[in-house]
């Protein structure tokens, strides 16, 4: 299993951005998904998190700016960001966990991020 992620860039304070995170590998379901992010010189965060048959959460620092959606046809996840601050800058990864392939059960697989810069 593959996660890819892309859609980062440079953005100016109040922009947004959406990025994506696209599964491969003979995928049948996901289902927990997560999007992570980690600023320079800190520690990896929780951004959003998805579980099937449960609710979608968020960190109370993106909540009402950030949305976590999925396609699962594509095996595609996004995070829609708007309302974007400098204190949103990072490095952001998606993470997917309880992994259905062909092949068998895969967890914890880990894309390699897209840069996210927020210009104030």
């Amino acid at each position: 299993v593959q996660l890819v992620e892309s859609g980062g860039g440079l953005v100016q304070a109040g922009g947004s951005l959406r990025l994506s995170c696209a599964a491969s590998g003979g995928i049948l379901s996901i289902n927990v998904l997560r999007w992570y992010r980690q600023a320079p010189g800190k520690q990896r965060e929780l951004v959003a998190s998805f579980s099937h048959g449960g609710d979608t959460t968020y960190a109370d620092s993106v909540k009402g700016r950030f949305t976590l959606s999925r396609d699962n046809a594509k095996n595609t996840a996004y995070l829609q960001m708007n309302s974007l601050k400098p204190e949103d800058t990072a490095v952001y990864y998606c993470n997917e966990e309880q992994i259905v392939t062909h092949d068998g059960p895969r967890s914890n697989v880990w894309g390699k991020g897209t840069q996210v810069t927020v210009s104030s």
